[in-house]
């Protein structure tokens, strides 16, 4: 793939799940409930487009482009950090929740689709 196609399909990818992302985050459960669910459906959608994409401009598009702006991880970082200032036990377990649910969303969409 020629690489201003490819910076295209990542651009048109990424602008999707950053819009996708602000509107989980604005939704009524509020930001870090939304972010959990962005970077738990994040983490599923590429374990599917690993399982199932084959095209490397699709992989561009869906995985590093959608997937990778809809994934917000340094936003987890300062959200947990900011939580820990006011209680470290729940900062605690929200990033433990993160990270397993995000592997486990990964592993299973993995292993169901191939």
């Amino acid at each position: 793939m020629a690489w201003g196609w490819a910076v295209l399909a990542v651009a048109a990818g990424g602008a999707v799940g950053a819009v996708v992302r602000h509107l989980l985050t604005v939704a009524p459960w509020g930001t870090l409930r939304g972010v959990l669910v962005a970077n738990t459906t994040g983490s599923a959608g590429l374990g599917a487009v690993f399982a199932l994409v084959e095209s490397p401009g699709l992989v561009l598009l869906l995985g590093t482009g959608l997937c990778g702006a809809l994934t917000t991880w340094s936003t987890l970082a300062v959200q947990t950090a900011e939580l820990g200032r006011r209680a470290a036990a729940h900062a605690g377990a929200y990033l433990f929740l993160s990270v397993v649910l995000g592997l486990a969303a990964a592993l299973l969409t993995l292993a169901v689709l191939r």
